[in-house]
């Protein structure tokens, strides 16, 4: 077993813990200040886009939010435990697809769609985990996967939210106290990713991060000391799945119609996976740079070229990455420093 797996293995059951150890443990002053700081940077951020009043930016700012919430779910579950996640588009569609379902059903709006699209993902990717995660590497990857297959099928063929046609929500003009519906919209996935960051953050500050990382170092290891590696996944596919879902419900309150093929798209897998390996997956602010730098990227390529390039992007940008900086750009500052 390498030294790094040893020391994962180590801090997580709480034997011979290394000199870093430590610096797990964020203490609670430090934790207070990053919530304020984020809430502040939030605040400024909405207050920016009010003053320059183009309503471009709330749509530009929607779409990276967007995965940063979607990064920084994958996160959990494939940068801190290893075990690599394909199923995104499925969990961003079954949370979208919740929230339509929703508002057919009882006319309820927006909020209480992402809260029942959170708690119906956080139940599949329980399930998921519970009939998955007996599977390593590559097997486990493949039916997540399958996962996606399988609830796109389900989709197309269920009328009651459109099926294959596709469903359309009617978006109101203004939503007070908000100047626009982009900016109200730009809000609620600002909330969602402070909240998605903050929950990214906590989990690798605590014995539950130390835990997966033990699980991505040596699994068979950290069983054999006593970690109670399936109970821990079982929650890292909770949380993972839960962020997904609530990253999806707002998706049809924003553009106005969803359909499969758009809920399922390929770029929500791609992306989910590219912008934390970019940034630097297993660290909660990898999946925050990785989303700014690609998603940035994207919007510009098109505002200026064509949407068809964002694929395209994503992929010189992961073979460059996986390259030259195959612990991403966190990884490699602290390389650096």
């Amino acid at each position: 077993m390498s030294a790094a797996g040893e020391r994962g293995v180590e801090a997580a059951v709480g034997l011979g813990a290394p000199r870093a150890a430590p610096k797990l443990l964020a203490p609670s002053p430090h934790h207070a200040l990053f919530w304020l700081g984020a809430v502040l940077l939030g605040a400024a951020l909405v207050v920016g886009l009010r003053l320059i009043g183009n309503e471009y930016g709330y749509f530009a700012g929607y779409f990276i939010l967007q995965y940063i919430v979607l990064s920084s779910a994958w996160n959990i579950l494939g940068g801190y435990a290893g075990y690599v996640n394909f199923g995104a588009a499925g969990f961003m569609a079954a949370g979208a697809y919740t929230a339509i379902a929703l508002r057919k059903a009882f006319g309820l709006d927006l909020l209480p769609g992402i809260v029942a699209a959170g708690f119906v993902t956080g139940l599949l990717g329980l399930g998921t985990g519970y009939l998955t995660l007996r599977l390593r590497g590559v097997f486990f990857s493949i039916a997540t996967l399958c996962l996606a297959v399988v609830l796109q099928t389900l989709i197309v063929n269920w009328d009651y939210v459109g099926g294959s046609r596709g469903a359309y929500i009617v978006r109101p003009r203004e939503v007070p106290p908000f100047v626009s519906y982009g900016e109200y919209m730009f809000v609620v996935m600002l909330m969602l990713a402070i909240l998605a960051v903050g929950i990214s953050r906590t989990v690798e500050l605590s014995r539950l991060g130390r835990g997966l990382q033990a699980i991505r170092d040596n699994e068979r290891a950290a069983e054999a000391v006593g970690v109670p590696t399936l109970r821990l996944k079982l929650i890292a596919t909770t949380l993972c799945g839960v962020l997904m879902g609530v990253a999806g419900a707002p998706l049809p309150y924003y553009s106005g119609y969803l359909n499969p093929e758009a809920a399922f798209s390929l770029a929500y897998a791609v992306n989910a996976i590219a912008m934390p390996l970019i940034g630097g997956a297993g660290s909660w602010l990898g999946p925050v740079i990785g989303a700014v730098l690609l998603g940035g990227l994207q919007q510009a390529a098109t505002v200026t070229i064509s949407s068809a390039l964002n694929l395209w992007i994503v992929g010189w940008m992961l073979v460059i990455f996986v390259a030259l900086f195959p612990r991403g750009i966190i990884g490699w500052f602290r390389r650096r420093a």
